[in-house]
């Protein structure tokens, strides 16, 4: 199943009149305008959703900073976008769809199987030269019928056995894979046995993915071949989300760790691990053996 669709694409289906529904989904970790940057410009039509509040719950401790809605909360706001039963749904941010992939992965879970992510997003949109418009858009509510568990999720009991012939990935900056810096969560460090691979690298400088036979070697010199059973992981689930589409347009499936880092880290019973190999550093349950590091509670 396709995962991405590229600008001129997008540009071809809306010219024709083609109905799609677009969904920008600008969002960065530790700013707040999002909905400010939508209102100066985007995509003809395009609705603007707030990942904190449509694409999470509350942040509670045993679930992470950005648990999965219920699906009577999601479906509502896919309605509230003006998603139908059988629409065809792009998703962009301006940020190599590191947000974007969130609603991505969400919709897909969910069974709505025309989804894709803009390819470069906002900015290949803008680089083609094509229109885009501003202030809100409010689409009329559609009848958009979703369910749940289309796509593989890990729980974190079983994260904390994801090794061995299982591939665990980390889809965090190295330094923060390291546990050098923590800059939100409790404890600093990764999940014992897990591979760092930031999502950084899934993308080229102009944050379009990089073709399919570049990211199947680079997630095969990470130990995923074909067959393996691979889980991804982040600080919240989000960026998560984008390895998946990564590893989806390399040929993997993968499941989520929908709780994350985040999730782990506030359980005192589980142990971290800090370096650069998958078990350096380890150290019991409730530490992470990190000096200097600058973690926030």
């Amino acid at each position: 199943m396709a995962i991405l669709m590229d600008a001129a694409e997008v540009n071809r289906r809306l010219a024709a009149g083609e109905r799609l529904v677009l969904l920008d989904v600008r969002w960065v970790l530790g700013r707040t305008d999002g909905h400010e940057e939508y209102l100066s410009g985007h995509l003809p039509g395009a609705v603007f959703v707030d990942l904190p509040s449509q694409l999470a719950d509350h942040a509670k401790p045993d679930r992470g900073r950005h648990p999965l809605p219920s699906t009577a909360r999601f479906q509502e706001a896919a309605r509230s976008w003006g998603i139908n039963d059988g629409d065809t749904v792009v998703a962009y941010d301006n940020s190599g769809s590191m947000a974007a992939a969130r609603a991505w992965w969400m919709l897909r879970n969910a069974g709505l199987e025309e989804v894709y992510l803009l390819d470069g997003g906002l900015a290949a949109w803008r680089a083609a030269g094509y229109p885009e418009e501003t202030g809100e858009v409010s689409a009329a509510v559609g009848n958009v019928s979703l369910g749940e568990g289309l796509l593989p999720t890990i729980s974190e009991r079983e994260a904390a056995a994801w090794h061995g012939d299982r591939i665990l990935l980390d889809a965090r900056a190295s330094e923060r894979y390291r546990g050098e810096v923590e800059p939100i969560d409790p404890r600093a460090g990764h999940i014992p046995g897990a591979v760092s691979a930031p999502t950084t690298a899934n993308v080229d400088d102009a944050g379009h993915f990089l073709p399919a036979g570049e990211l199947r070697r680079r997630f095969g010199s990470l130990g995923v071949t074909e067959g393996a059973k691979v889980a991804v992981y982040c600080g919240s689930g989000v960026t998560a989300a984008h390895e998946i589409a990564a590893l989806g347009i390399a040929g993997f499936e993968a499941a989520l760790f929908p709780g994350s880092f985040s999730q782990w880290s506030n359980n005192g019973a589980n142990p971290v691990a800090v370096g650069a190999g998958p078990f350096d550093g380890a150290g019991p349950s409730g530490t992470s053996r990190v000096s200097g590091s600058s973690v926030e509670p």
